[in-house]
């Protein structure tokens, strides 16, 4: 992994702010005090890397705010080889996250775009991942199915392809609501055929756009 020692306090104080903002599990604490943020954003934007905000990076997406980062991640409840899959690459920023958790990861990118510059990201900071560019809402059936799936953009609804694709004891973490604003949900297969739904806080995401979702 390349990094640049200038960045390791504002890293650090970083961690310490989501620590303050509720977020309990070390292990995801600790995996984003190791990701190096500035190098997934333009350089112009350094100064804000370790800030705890959404982030622009072209194409009318964002790299996710770190506390949303952890927060989903923690939902995730992550073991050491858990097969995950990312619906929304992005910058790579919460693939790396996953990465660093020790998890199996898989993702989506919908932008052809993106998709490539988030996996020459991954291959330069030594992370491992198995990348797509389609449609997330469809999700990725050939590796199906997975212990964890995280939704990086607010769905209209829930997927149906996701819930399908889930691990008995599998978790879906997705943002699900309007242009506005959407309600965090954590959804655990319990059986073939039983989920459990728990609503959680308020996020404010960009569209989850595809067959499944908003329309482009």
């Amino acid at each position: 992994m390349t990094d640049d020692r200038r960045y390791a306090r504002p890293r650090n104080k970083l961690v310490e702010q989501l620590r303050e903002k509720g977020v309990k599990d070390e292990r995801v604490l600790m995996a984003i005090g190791k990701i190096p943020r500035h190098t997934l954003i333009d350089t112009a934007l350094h100064g804000k890397a370790y800030h705890d905000t959404a982030l622009p990076i072209g194409m009318g997406q964002t790299i996710s705010q770190p506390y949303t980062v952890a927060v989903q991640t923690e939902l995730l409840e992550i073991q050491q080889g858990d097969k995950i899959l990312e619906i929304g690459t992005g910058s790579a920023y919460q693939c790396m996250v996953l990465c660093e958790m020790g998890a199996d990861v898989f993702s989506v990118e919908r932008h052809t775009e993106l998709y490539h510059r988030a996996k020459e990201a991954l291959r330069k900071q030594g992370y491992r991942a198995m990348l797509k560019a389609g449609d997330g809402t469809l999700g990725w059936s050939t590796y199906a199915p997975y212990d964890g799936i995280v939704v990086t953009a607010g769905a209209p609804v829930v997927p149906n392809d996701l819930i399908a694709q889930l691990n008995i004891g599998g978790r879906l973490v997705i943002p699900v609501g309007d242009n506005k604003k959407q309600m965090m949900l954590k959804i655990t297969r319990i059986s073939e055929t039983e989920y459990e739904q728990v609503e959680l806080d308020n996020f404010k995401f960009v569209p989850l756009i595809g067959e499944k979702g908003w329309k482009g």
